[in-house]
């Protein structure tokens, strides 16, 4: 555990909580990609099936539990509780184009070929691009709610602060994951741009919104 590993957790269930408050105080998943939380799920599902077999802390599982727990109840939110508010029309993201490459990858780049492993690998391939779905909606609507981007934010810097962990931990413990570290410089890669408009944009008080595509 470093500084930079317990700020990113904190910014991850942050991020989440934030989703999780503006979807039931509007009662409205508008804006919100269910496909996105439906990846996020399937992550978390997949990483943390070693909560049955190995035990790391009371920390480590405490977290593991909030975060499975927040994506499932999201999920329901969406397309449950308030399903009539969700933009089917605009959360259009054809998951297949990730699944099926990321399933691929799984088993060809992993550091064991075992189950447990195999599923660990495919849910941090996935988290690095579970979040297009949800930028594939904002650049179709052109616009995203204040709320809805400082959820992005959060989400964003967990990403980041995850990167300067690998970081630290190479420097101080000479420990090294290249699949963790690429898959997060991937996913970092993907916020930047959204990172400069949120700067630029929402801290000034102004509503993000990008050019709708013809």
């Amino acid at each position: 555990m470093n500084i930079f590993r317990i700020l990113g957790d904190v910014s991850h269930l942050l991020a989440m909580i934030i989703l999780l408050v503006k979807i039931w105080r509007s009662k409205s998943c508008a804006g919100i990609s269910g496909k996105s939380q439906v990846l996020f799920a399937i992550v978390f599902t997949s990483r943390y099936l070693d909560l049955f077999t190995n035990f790391f802390s009371i920390y480590n599982t405490v977290m593991k539990f909030v975060f499975l727990m927040c994506a499932y109840i999201t999920v329901y939110l969406i397309y449950g509780k308030f399903r009539k508010t969700f933009d089917n029309e605009n959360d259009s993201f054809r998951l297949e184009f990730l699944l099926i490459p990321v399933t691929g990858l799984s088993f060809l780049e992993n550091q064991s070929f075992t189950p447990l492993e195999i599923l660990w690998t495919f849910s941090i391939y996935l988290e690095s691009v579970a979040i297009l779905p949800q930028l594939f909606m904002i650049s179709k609507t052109g616009e995203a709610e204040t709320i809805t981007t400082h959820y992005l934010f959060f989400l964003g810097l967990y990403h980041a602060l995850y990167l300067a962990n690998w970081i630290w931990r190479y420097q101080t413990e000479n420990y090294y994951d290249q699949i963790a570290v690429v898959s997060g410089v991937v996913q970092t890669i993907f916020y930047c741009d959204f990172f400069y408009l949120y700067v630029t944009k929402v801290l000034k008080g102004k509503k993000l919104s990008l050019p709708v595509p013809i």
